[in-house]
């Protein structure tokens, strides 16, 4: 029945490829014959490839038939003495009982593999040939041309056959020759066997026998006396610090002690930027309530023109600048293995930035802004106090990194102090008046935007990540050199991206290009950084179970490659059409600078302060607070990725606006669902920072009695 099938299949494709159409048009007739053309190529391909696995098959049949002709003869001694250990409890009792052992030898009856039915589904696929058939002759290409199309396939169909009763028939004797060759081994063997002596066998066979028939007592690592400690080695193993349904993690490892006056500084930068980070945030969850509630207030200060770039800039210049600063400055000093140039100036950058948040919040909720430029609302004056904080900060590094005790400069470095400099030339860039006019203001909005994100946020995170991950892993970076691939390739492609905001607008045409050629080429960086540090998890995945810093790691790498590649998706042209000023921008955005920067900040925050204040978080709030957080960016990021393309859509299709703003209603619905779960995220890790800094330490009643002891005079 199969052989009748295959070859049905085969006789059929003749007929599927002459099958006609209804007459076309010339321009798809020439689509259709370039698609008949590429059919037949397939085709053709696939026929050869099923010649090729035909002729190894017959090479390995001619294979077996000379090693079985090469194989030594073996006697029946030195064959049970060989495979002995693997006889099972009815094999010994046979040869015990009787003394003539008949050894049967399995032979193998193994069905030989069916084939077949993938090559029958493979050529019945072909049916689909049909769509591409042509009833006139539309190319001078003899390859494309019908009569000489069909004759290749004549050929191949009984050349196809011809090899296949071939394979079968060498198969076939190939199998019956194999089956000899067991049989008169069997038989051999067992002649051999029986002629053994039972004296001779006996003994072996026992002390097998009674091998297999071993069992445990369940007693042999019990006793008669009571188990007791004598080495002082188990204490307190009957404790539970936290309820049983949750998994317990290991504790931070004790490190060498780190100087009061720079843990000082850097948790008071951890500190203020998990306020910004609570307050941001709250902004954000009260803007996303008005997507539902749209008539919640009618304040000027709390209109959602004013209220939205207070959430953004705070969150940027406030959250993820102040605590990668205050990271910055344990990385770089530890690596270079030395202390911070100067204390003093790092609270200086401190005071300046903050003053700048505070400053710009107050300023935007009034209506005091630079206009429509994205997260540069803040006016020049309260800028320039944010760039003197980082210019502060970059001279900090330097002279840190300059009196290293190492003589390499590690990769961290590279990383946090080339996005400190990018991050000062974005500003000068974003706020000198030289190039604000017309299409200049757009272009350098553009950069000024994406560079701020890629080269401040990601380039500096990126260089935590390459300290802390490690650090935490126990294991070194995989490749060094692709680190270097990264950070090479993305200042090159980076700085050329802006622009992919501005596909089909007044920019010139070559500028956008560059731009999305550029985007193309940060596959580059994402692709090397992501590989590095999951190759650098290999071998420890294992850690991430009983380890509650791992999961954000993670988590922000797996983020790193899809945001990334989601960027370089949404840059192309024809992707433009669909997502561009929609709430697909939106998803984006926080699906980089959510599930990337935040859970990589607090990943390496949750790693660096139990070091600093020797005191652990409650390890089920940090898992509240991690699961919280991903759930909730998955809850806002993907409703609003399928609203923005439906919307995208409707858009194309010339629908009204208000069509795609009832549209978005219930997409608006899940985003306020999952900005609350983030939001509420943010209230337990402000609690977790809290508890890890807040000086609260119980009376130890243990040392407050050998303290009362110590004061009393001794007795005779």
């Amino acid at each position: 029945m199969k052989k009748t099938l295959f070859s049905i299949g085969l006789l059929m494709i003749p007929a599927l490829l002459m099958a006609q159409d209804k007459p076309q048009t010339n321009v798809n007739a020439a689509v259709v014959s370039g698609g008949q053309s590429v059919g037949y190529i397939i085709l053709l391909l696939l026929s050869l490839l099923v010649l090729l696995i035909l002729a190894l098959r017959l090479f390995k049949n001619t294979s077996q038939l000379r090693k079985l002709n090469e194989q030594p003869e073996e006697s029946g001694k030195s064959w049970l003495a060989k495979n002995l250990p693997d006889l099972d409890q009815n094999q010994l009792d046979v040869l015990i009982k009787k003394k003539s052992v008949s050894a049967k030898s399995k032979t193998d009856q193994t069905a030989v593999k069916n084939w077949k039915k993938p090559i029958l589904l493979m050529l019945l696929s072909f049916s689909g040939l049909s769509v591409f058939a042509q009833t006139g002759e539309t190319s001078t290409s003899v390859w494309s041309n019908p009569g000489v199309l069909i004759t290749i396939t004549l050929i191949l169909i009984p050349l196809l056959i011809a090899a296949y009763i071939v394979s079968a028939k060498v198969n076939h004797v190939v199998k019956k020759v194999r089956d000899a060759y067991v049989r008169k081994d069997a038989r051999k063997l067992a002649r051999s066997i029986n002629e053994i002596s039972t004296d001779e066998l006996n003994e072996e066979l026992l002390k097998r026998k009674a091998a297999l028939e071993f069992k445990l007592t369940n007693t042999e690592l019990a006793g008669e006396e009571p188990a007791e400690d004598k080495k002082g080695l188990l204490h307190h193993i009957a404790d539970v610090h936290s309820p049983r349904f949750i998994a317990p993690k290991k504790k931070a490892v004790k490190r060498p002690d780190i100087d009061p006056a720079l843990s000082k500084l850097i948790l008071w930068y951890l500190g203020t930027a998990a306020f910004w980070l609570v307050l941001g945030t709250s902004v954000g969850e009260y803007l996303g309530i008005k997507f539902v509630a749209p008539d919640a207030d009618h304040v000027s200060w709390l209109s959602f023109g004013r209220l939205r770039p207070v959430h953004t800039n705070m969150v940027f210049w406030g959250w993820s600048s102040l605590a990668m600063i205050g990271l910055g400055y344990y990385v770089v000093s530890t690596v270079s293995n030395t202390v911070v140039a100067s204390l003093k100036r790092g609270w200086y950058g401190l005071i300046l930035i903050n003053t700048s948040v505070v400053a710009g919040t107050l300023s935007l909720m009034a209506g005091i802004n630079n206009g429509g430029g994205e997260y540069r609302e803040y006016i020049w004056p309260i800028m320039l106090l944010f760039a003197i904080g980082l210019v502060i900060t970059l001279i900090n590094y330097l002279q840190t990194i300059a009196r290293r005790k190492t003589k390499e400069i590690y990769i961290s470095n590279w990383y946090i102090v080339s996005a400190v400099m990018f991050t000062i030339v974005i500003a000068l860039v974003g706020y000198l008046p030289f190039w604000q006019n017309g299409l200049g203001e757009s272009i350098a909005q553009g950069y000024y935007m994406h560079q701020g994100v890629g080269m401040w946020f990601m380039l500096f995170n990126l260089g935590l990540i390459y300290y802390f991950l490690p650090q935490q892993l126990n294991t070194p970076i995989y490749s060094y050199s692709l680190g270097i691939l990264a950070f090479w390739t993305q200042i090159l492609f980076y700085t050329l991206i802006g622009t992919h905001h501005f596909i089909f607008s007044a920019i010139p045409w070559w500028l956008q290009t560059v731009a999305i050629i550029g985007s193309m080429g940060m596959l580059i960086p994402v692709f090397a950084g992501t590989t590095n540090f999951l190759m650098t998890f290999r071998g420890n995945f294992h850690k991430i179970g009983s380890s509650y810093t791992l999961p954000f790691y993670l988590v922000g790498i797996i983020f790193y490659f899809t945001g990334s590649f989601q960027g370089t998706a949404e840059a192309f042209r024809s992707a433009n059409l669909y997502w561009h000023f929609t709430d697909f921008t939106v998803a984006h955005s926080h699906l980089t600078m959510y599930g990337i920067i935040a859970f990589m900040l607090w990943a390496a925050i949750y790693t660096l302060v139990p070091r600093l204040t020797g005191k652990e978080p409650k390890q089920a709030w940090v898992g509240a607070h991690f699961w919280m957080a991903l759930i909730g960016l998955m809850f806002y990021t993907i409703p609003l990725m399928i609203g923005g393309t439906l919307k995208g859509m409707a858009w194309l299709e010339g629908k009204p606006f208000i069509d795609s703003v009832v549209l978005m209603a219930p997409y608006w619905l899940w985003r306020a669902i999952g900005g609350s779960l983030m939001w509420a995220s943010h209230l337990i890790f402000a609690y977790n920072l809290y508890y890890m800094i807040a000086n609260k330490t119980e009376i130890d009643l243990q040392k407050t009695v050998f303290d009362e002891l110590e004061k009393l005079p001794v007795t005779k």
